[in-house]
């Protein structure tokens, strides 16, 4: 068996030439050393997967668990910022609960069925913000002005949260996700301003429920009976605010920008509406969620994987972006294809512990798609692709902006 090269590790995240090129290191290590050893920021040391099978069996088979990243030997993404609402006194909350027993339960409110009901909504949002653009004048900038706000909106009005308070949520999910810019005391003061305020949001739900998402387990609506405990409701909160705002915004953004780098794209669209769902589905596998850093697992076990032995006791760095990217899995891997189907892309994960708001994700970026589509059709960038900027630091790699005409 081959074990994990003993090179000196790789610095990691590796930075990418621009935000829609992948990082030229990934295709080599792919190919040469598809388990890597990598310096995390937090400059604790991991083993980086980078292969397709290799990345889906550590991210779906029970040997790699979330479970372990809470052991002290466990490897932490940043030295302020465990890499998750998982490793979060409220990510702690909901394990203890029983992660499996807080899907089932939760789960039960993300139904493709209760998604199709939001989009109506969402697509009347996005109206809306389209209004604004086209009252603001070009060139504009698609984040500030749609992907940011849209997903705010749809996250915060499932939650229940006061339209006043939106700004106060960027501001943490900002601190919740950023593995370089603040300190350990900032993220844990952070975490104690939200567990706060989420307190307080429980509480008036409980005096004046609504059809909101945390009035309806706090009535034990979510298929168990059981009133959800507020701790463990403070800590869905968090954790749904975090699967449905930051990572959305960055995939519109994404997907607006991809299609927009070669514009025939947009064109086909134009032409074949019908598109929409396969082409969101291909932005997915082309900038999957956390493509500047990927999902930590820890394994309890040796594991042999296709290009090398894990070890028991290490935390790997699951690379979705360039397993996502892999020729072995797919065809002209590196080309976007509108029509790609079927699509089995590893944007929200795989196996028990797969993006519980993927079906919210999806629908926000269809709706997003099919109004822009509708509304700016002439829609084009400002700059070159090449000019686009991601954020630094950022688990999600969102664009900072996206400058945009029509």
């Amino acid at each position: 068996m081959t074990e994990v090269s003993a090179a000196e590790p790789l610095p990691y995240p590796v930075k990418a030439p621009s935000a829609l090129r992948p990082a030229p290191q990934r295709e080599g290590l792919r190919e040469k050393c598809p388990v890597a050893r990598v310096a995390l920021p937090s400059g604790d040391e991991a083993a980086l997967l980078s292969r397709y099978e290799g990345v889906r069996t550590a991210l779906s088979d029970p040997c790699f668990s979330r479970e372990g990243l809470m052991r002290p030997d466990a490897a932490l993404a940043a030295a302020g910022n465990s890499g998750g609402v998982f490793d979060s006194p409220m990510g702690r909350t909901v394990n203890a609960l029983g992660h499996d027993r807080w899907r089932r339960t939760v789960g039960r409110w993300f139904t493709a069925k209760r998604m199709a009901a939001l989009r109506p909504d969402m697509e009347a949002m996005c109206d809306k913000l389209v209004d604004g653009l086209l009252e603001q004048g070009c060139p504009a900038d698609l984040v500030a002005g749609l992907a940011f706000p849209l997903p705010v909106f749809v996250i915060c009005r499932m939650l229940g949260v006061p339209e006043g308070d939106r700004d106060r949520f960027k501001n943490w999910s900002d601190i919740f996700l950023d593995t370089a810019r603040f300190t350990r005391e900032e993220t844990q003061a952070a975490h104690a301003e939200f567990a706060a305020y989420m307190s307080g949001l429980i509480e008036g739900k409980r005096a004046r429920p609504g059809d909101d998402l945390l009035s309806l387990l706090l009535a034990g609506a979510g298929g168990t009976g059981e009133p959800m405990a507020e701790d463990v409701l403070a800590a869905t909160g968090q954790a749904l605010f975090l699967a449905g705002h930051e990572t959305t915004a960055g995939f519109i953004s994404l997907m607006v920008a991809r299609l927009l780098s070669d514009r025939r794209r947009w064109e086909r669209l134009l032409r074949d509406p019908s598109l929409t769902r396969l082409a969101v589905e291909e932005s997915l596998r082309c900038d999957p969620s956390g493509s500047n850093f990927g999902m930590l697992r820890h394994t309890h076990e040796d594991v042999e994987l296709p290009g090398g032995l894990v070890r028991a006791g290490t935390t790997v760095v699951c690379g979705m972006a360039a397993a996502d990217r892999d020729e072995r899995a797919w065809e002209d891997a590196d080309k976007m294809d509108l029509g790609r189907t079927p699509n089995p892309h590893l944007a929200f994960g795989a196996g028990a512990h797969s993006c519980l708001g993927r079906p919210l994700a999806r629908t926000g970026m269809e709706a997003a798609l099919s109004v822009l589509l509708r509304r700016l059709p002439t829609l084009d960038l400002a700059v070159g692709a090449d000019q686009l900027r991601s954020h630094e630091g950022l688990l999600t790699a969102p664009l900072r902006e996206l400058p945009v005409v029509w």
